[in-house]
């Protein structure tokens, strides 16, 4: 069977970037996400650059069927997976008591189950072409959120779950690399109803396309956890020092303002 890359939340963000660059490496690709004509637009753009056109699967990954599907269709193709890059997710700005409930449970199902049956879906194929896992967290992983309670959960669970399985799986020659972004320019931020206008955390953005080069770059030195930006950087440094006690109202009293604003 042909290995490629199967790549999630493609249509739009990171997830773009990241099929580009992993185009530009020479990896044959499988681009998946709910919007089927955004993806088609992108697998034109990868073709017209000379590279072979990406297969397109549009899926919901909220959905319990979605994975098998997936598989399947893969099967059909005489297609697998040497690389599963999970960059599929969203989040929501509000307090986690008033924000719809529905809503946040199905956050969960995109960020944490799809993700994790997607890294323990393809293990065998991975393991033949000594490929990897590439699971897109963020900064919010280090910490508790307070107004993004759940979706800054389902991120430290994302960091957690993924190195471990690095562990677990080095010595199938299986790596696993986390990705972790600050503040970047996407339509996650109008998704997830965040406040426009520029606060101090903007300093820290990092263009999607510099923070997909930087994961690409990462994953294949097999780093355990990438964090994007040198800013970033030292602010996680700091939030693994620092304790929840003293970080937390700080970034409750941020958040307030910025849904004041």
């Amino acid at each position: 069977m042909k290995p490629v890359a199967l790549i999630t939340g493609a249509s739009a963000g990171i997830g773009t970037e990241l099929a580009r660059v992993f185009a530009e490496h020479g990896h044959d690709l499988v681009l998946v996400a709910r919007r089927q004509a955004r993806l088609e637009a992108l697998a034109d753009e990868i073709a017209a650059h000379g590279r072979p056109r990406p297969t397109v699967l549009a899926a919901d990954l909220a959905s319990p069927d979605a994975i098998a599907e997936i598989k399947a269709a893969l099967t059909a193709r005489d297609l697998e997976p040497a690389v599963v890059v999970n960059n599929a997710g969203f989040g929501l700005f509000g307090t986690a008591t008033l924000l719809d409930h529905g809503e946040q449970l199905v956050m969960i199902d995109l960020n944490v189950r799809a993700l994790t049956e997607l890294s323990l879906a393809f293990v065998d194929s991975l393991q033949r072409h000594r490929g990897g896992i590439l699971n897109v967290a963020s900064v919010a992983a280090f910490v508790p959120g307070p107004s993004m309670a759940v979706y800054y959960a389902s991120k430290a669970y994302v960091l957690s779950f993924s190195e471990a399985l690095n562990r677990e799986l080095k010595d199938r020659g299986i790596r696993v690399t986390t990705l972790c972004p600050g503040p970047v320019a996407t339509e996650f931020n109008e998704r997830a109803g965040l406040p426009g206008g520029r606060g101090p955390e903007q300093i820290l953005s990092v263009p999607a396309d510099r923070v997909a080069r930087i994961g690409y770059e990462g994953f294949v030195r097999g780093q355990r956890v990438v964090v994007a930006g040198a800013g970033n950087k030292v602010v996680v440094f700091m939030l693994r020092f620092l304790p929840h006690a003293l970080v937390l109202p700080i970034l409750d009293r941020r958040m307030r303002r910025m849904a004041s604003t």
